[in-house]
């Protein structure tokens, strides 16, 4: 497929010109984002406006497909799990509520639309969106920047932009030709929609400039609610509602009101809503829509506080000063401009999750559905955390450490509130949508209580953990303590969950060492060695194995659909042991074989027939068999650090950059998985990469900047700086901290977070004897 390189990638930074001023360093970081990056294909990000983890994600939706087409699943759904793909011609509103880079979704929430003309009330077609209120509309009319989103409606001839705050979206729709003007309210859209999702919505007219209501729904998460606040800045005069549809709903109250027109309630499982008025040309109309977890009356008050004015532009400035000082965290001078934008995208979609899940107040909806008050710490939900455990939370830990104090704070919160005595799996908006494996919440919690940064009692997040891992309900674990693994004929996907729960396990024995509880540390410590109970030696491969002890019969390494694994096949799984790799190398003959093995990873040819035409087995983020576009892979490049030859952990992460990082709408070689692609790419830019989270080191690599200042936290700053950098130039011949030369390729996290200085010299060949 041809890839559209984005010619717009500079276009938006003259709007961007007024956060020029210097918050840390003097420098303009926004300019240099992308938010088109990654819409096209499998990215699954949004071009919407936001601000870092704010609970607004207001974007624009090009599609709004039913889960289900005549009692099949809808193939095409998996496409929109960001509500917007770059190759679509049509847009049907404005949603508030998006995830950035996941392979399911559930939100869309509260889509606005503005026309012009006769009132229609339904979206129509892409093939032809005159048949509803949905408009085409041209790239060359768009434009995407950290907090701003404009873009050209072109069948209602409206300019339409977007800004937010943390947790409300402001709209600014320019009618450039005037008549009878219309704002669309759909709270029938959503993203992962099926038939019955909308469990109840319900709006009420204030007044005449302002409505209040919310939407209740069963989708991924079961039970989610989401109250808002519209405020307009011109009073409408007139409304009605209809339903999904577009047949007026007539229900009389026993006929002591007429509700045909202006009926101030507007209340049904479904509804669309129009707000209508007169508009001149080039007329001005603005909107504000607050969210809240909690009431109409939260989402009220998070309007008049955040945003308590119409001046859009003072909004969209503040934004994306708050997105200045964010990426400014990092300074970089790059190999190449273009390297220059995608770290810095890179930045941004790492900061764009997880999300504030409470009103300015601290009121937030809890997983036992009631109302909680987060006192001393802010609550956050969009817990992806099979995927962002491995290096998007560990990058917190460096780079916004006291945004992951609250973040595991907030996950003890939820173990709290859970009925089932569980720690988050993939959670969101008070749900747990038991999502993936793993109990990956503890690598989490165990990465900040081993760095010192976990913001909540020390031995109360140990006993979540512990409580957590020794739930004998959850996924196989009853099998899993008995026997020391997960029998595939008991559990399936028993292997990938041996594995995971054997390095959730460690964890949890780090964590019990460090806080002198010997008894914990003692029975995790030997839960963490489990995966040598799925290890086939005659194979070299880890294979499923059944409640007799016996390994499963029906085995391909290369099969990614087989039993047994989840997300990869036994090739990929095979390596995952990251808390013991001198374990695992050995159990697979030794450095120099792993070290050829491991080789060939890259190298492979996969047969045709391990592809379909589905979404989920293509060739898109695969080179050879490494599978860059699924996590179980991320770390697997730096596995030659434990071997001989530390130099093809150079050039295997200079080698994948470049394939699966690019500045272009198909740019992102998978899933962004709410961060954990970019946050991949930013440690590797920079030269290590978290392993182990929850070990305190990092693996050392190969950088691709000439040079980054990394500003902590703490006031302190740690310099990284590759002396003769070039595309060409990808072997480490020295690297020295604060001119000591490492004697291992391995970086303490304590190190780092007392500033100083990482240098590396590269060169064209590699230095065989560095690190010997």
């Amino acid at each position: 497929m041809k890839k559209i390189m984005l010619k717009s990638v500079f276009l938006f930074s003259a709007s961007c010109a007024l956060t020029a001023q210097a918050q840390q360093s003097g420098k303009n970081y926004v300019q240099y984002v992308n938010p088109l990056i990654g819409t096209e294909k499998m990215g699954h990000t949004y071009p919407g406006a936001t601000v870092p983890f704010g609970a607004v994600q207001l974007s624009p939706d090009t599609d709004t497909l039913q889960y289900e087409v005549n009692g099949r699943y809808n193939k095409d759904m998996y496409k929109y799990c960001a509500g917007y793909q770059y190759t679509d011609k049509t847009i049907v509103g404005f949603s508030h509520t998006h995830f950035s880079g996941t392979g399911h979704s559930d939100l869309g929430d509260i889509l606005v639309m503005p026309t012009v003309g006769s009132l229609q009330l339904n979206p129509g077609v892409a093939a032809d969106p005159a048949s509803g209120f949905r408009s085409a509309f041209s790239h060359s009319n768009e434009a995407a920047a950290p907090n701003y989103y404009r873009v050209k409606l072109d069948d209602h001839n409206i300019n339409a932009e977007m800004t937010t705050t943390t947790r409300v979206g402001m709209h600014r729709y320019t009618f450039q030709q005037g008549g009878d003007g219309h704002i669309i309210l759909d709270l029938v859209s959503g993203i992962y929609n099926h038939a019955n999702k909308n469990v109840w919505t319900f709006v009420r007219v204030e007044n005449d400039t302002l409505i209040t209501g919310y939407r209740q729904t069963n989708g991924w998460a079961k039970t989610r609610t989401v109250y808002f606040a519209i405020a307009f800045s011109k009073p409408f005069k007139s409304f009605g509602y209809r339903d999904a549809g577009g047949n007026n709903i007539y229900r009389g109250f026993w006929g002591k009101f007429n509700i045909r027109n202006n009926f101030r309630e507007m209340i049904d499982r479904q509804l669309r809503a129009h707000f209508d008025m007169d508009v001149k040309d080039g007329e001005q109309v603005m909107l504000k829509v607050a969210l809240s977890p909690v009431s109409t009356a939260g989402a009220l008050r998070n309007m008049n506080q955040e945003i308590p004015h119409w001046n859009f532009d003072k909004v969209k400035k503040q934004g994306q000063e708050q997105w200045n000082s964010m990426l400014g965290k990092v300074d970089i001078d790059p190999i190449n401009e273009t390297e220059r934008v995608n770290f810095y995208t890179a930045m941004y979609h790492a900061f764009l999750s997880p999300t504030v899940y409470s009103d300015v107040d601290g009121q937030y909806r809890g997983l036992d559905q009631n109302i909680h008050t987060a006192r001393g710490f802010t609550n956050y939900t969009t817990f992806s955390l099979w995927d962002t455990y491995r290096a998007l939370h560990p990058l917190f830990t460096i780079l916004n450490t006291q945004r992951n104090k609250d973040m595991v704070t907030s996950m003890l919160a939820h173990y709290q509130q859970s009925a089932h005595n569980m720690l988050p799996v993939w959670s969101h908006y008070a749900n747990e949508n038991w999502c993936m494996i793993g109990y990956h919440s503890v690598p989490v919690i165990a990465d900040a209580v081993m760095k010192g940064s976990a913001g909540a009692d020390a031995n109360a997040l140990l006993d979540a953990c512990v409580t957590t891992a020794r739930n004998k309900q959850y996924e196989g674990l009853e099998w899993y303590i008995k026997m020391g693994y997960v029998p595939e004929d008991k559990s399936g996907s028993s292997v990938s969950k041996t594995l995971e729960y054997a390095y959730d396990d460690w964890c949890i024995a780090q964590m019990a060492k460090k806080l002198n509880r010997k008894d914990i540390y003692d029975e995790f410590s030997k839960r963490a060695q489990n995966y040598k109970n799925v290890y086939d030696a005659s194979t070299v491969f880890m294979r499923p194995r059944l409640a007799d002890g016996s390994f499963k019969k029906e085995f391909d390494v290369l099969n990614t659909h087989q039993a047994g694994f989840i997300e990869g096949n036994s090739w990929n799984y095979s390596l995952y042991v990251p808390h013991n790799p001198e374990d695992m190398i050995r159990m697979m003959g030794g450095p120099d074989r792993f070290s050829v093995h491991l080789d060939s990873l890259f190298t492979m040819d996969l047969p045709d027939k391990y592809f379909a035409e589905t979404e989920d087995v293509t060739r898109d983020g695969i080179i050879g068999n490494y599978v860059h576009g699924n996590e179980p892979s991320h770390h697997a490049a730096y596995l030659f650090n434990w071997t001989n030859t530390p130099w093809k952990t150079q050039e295997k992460i200079r080698m994948i950059i470049p394939k699966m990082y690019k500045p272009t709408t198909d740019g992102l070689g998978g899933n962004d998985d709410c961060g954990q692609m970019s946050a991949w790419y930013i440690f590797s830019a920079l030269g290590f990469y978290p392993v182990a989270p929850a070990s305190g080191a990092y693996a050392v690599g190969s950088p691709l900047v000439k040079s980054a200042t990394i500003r902590l936290e703490n006031g302190k700053t740690f310099s990284v700086e590759a002396k003769n950098q070039s595309d060409a130039n990808v072997y480490v011949q020295q690297v020295t901290l604060n001119g000591v030369a490492l004697q291992r390729p391995s970086l303490a996290h304590a190190d780092l977070m007392k500033g100083g200085k990482l240098v590396f010299v590269m060169g064209p060949q590699p230095n065989k004897s560095l690190f010997k």
